[in-house]
């Protein structure tokens, strides 16, 4: 069974928050691009919750692939800051998104939740349960940042971003590897403590692109592709800097080579269907071309895959609704 992203939306809080919003932790907006490539970040007012946004992104996903609502059985939404311990987001996505009682679940691991999730989505098609998988990425990260951590505050953002998985006779057929090391969880973790994000940024830095790029020669490899066949290559917006790192070592060529970081920040799981959206946008993901994705987080977690982009017919049109800001 063959399956495409047939189409993807994302949404955003309204508030932004600049560099010069951090200089009483002694950091200049210099500083923070030159190590990190962010210039901004937006973070949910509080009259927003994290449901809002992840509704949004769902619903610009389904018109941009022109898939009714009343076609998804399945929602999966990645997340780590949902807006309530139990239940997840997706169900209350599901339900105002006027869905007939369908599968509702979240998938909490970290910056890979995306990747996770949408592994899951595309084997519910594989094995002939379902046409069409609802897919989101959705994080509030500002719920989680210690605004006193230089190291941490300047780095998170909130936002999400979503996709409709369909099934797609002719299409190529998606490879995804994930992997994982929890003994090394004290790199990067948020307690209950406190409830705030901790990370050894050095450590994961060097972890995040080996682990980036050693998966992704993986897909391309059992796939049969190279790195010069993919239209576009999509890697968590964690930092700027680790992006460029992994595209180097893969040979991307840097016109290939999505980068939103300085713009949203790091999102965790929202990242790569964000930047997926905003990359259709502005239409640097050609219909049936290739897409390279990969990601790290928390856990620790990794993964890439490879898959089409519109490679249904009835997928490839004009956005109607994606929130691109």
């Amino acid at each position: 069974m063959t399956v495409t992203l047939a189409g993807a939306g994302s949404a955003l809080p309204r508030r932004v928050v600049g560099n010069d919003d951090f200089t009483h932790l002694d950091t200049s907006d210099e500083w923070i691009v030159q190590r990190t490539g962010i210039r901004q970040r937006y973070w949910l007012e509080d009259d927003e919750n994290l449901a809002d946004l992840a509704e949004r992104a769902c619903r610009a996903a389904l018109a941009d692939a022109a898939v009714a609502p009343q076609a998804i059985r399945h929602v999966i939404v990645a997340t780590s800051t949902a807006d309530r311990i139990s239940p997840g987001v997706a169900v209350e996505v599901a339900t105002r998104l006027g869905l007939d009682y369908p599968a509702a679940f979240d998938v909490s691991a970290g910056c890979s939740g995306f990747l996770y999730a949408l592994d899951q989505g595309i084997a519910l098609i594989e094995s002939g349960r379902a046409e069409h998988v609802l897919v989101c990425g959705a994080e509030a990260l500002s719920r989680i940042t210690d605004l006193s951590d230089r190291s941490t505050a300047v780095l998170l953002g909130d936002g999400a971003g979503a996709v409709v998985v369909s099934r797609a006779p002719g299409a190529m057929r998606p490879v995804f590897a994930l992997g994982s090391d929890g003994t090394k969880i004290d790199l990067l973790y948020v307690s209950r403590s406190d409830g705030l994000l901790r990370m050894r940024g050095r450590d994961i830095y060097e972890h995040a692109v080996e682990a980036m790029t050693g998966h992704t020669r993986l897909v391309l490899k059992t796939s049969g592709l190279s790195a010069g066949d993919l239209a576009l290559f999509v890697a968590h917006q964690a930092n700027a800097r680790i992006v460029q790192a992994v595209a180097r070592r893969l040979e991307v060529p840097e016109h290939k080579v999505f980068l939103n970081v300085d713009r949203v920040a790091n999102t965790s799981s929202a990242s790569i269907p964000l930047a997926l959206a905003q990359a259709a946008g502005q239409r640097l993901a050609p219909a049936g071309g290739i897409l390279g994705l990969a990601t790290f987080g928390a856990g620790l977690t990794w993964g890439a895959g490879v898959i089409s982009w519109k490679a249904k017919p009835g997928g490839i049109g004009e956005p109607t609704e994606r929130e691109t800001r």
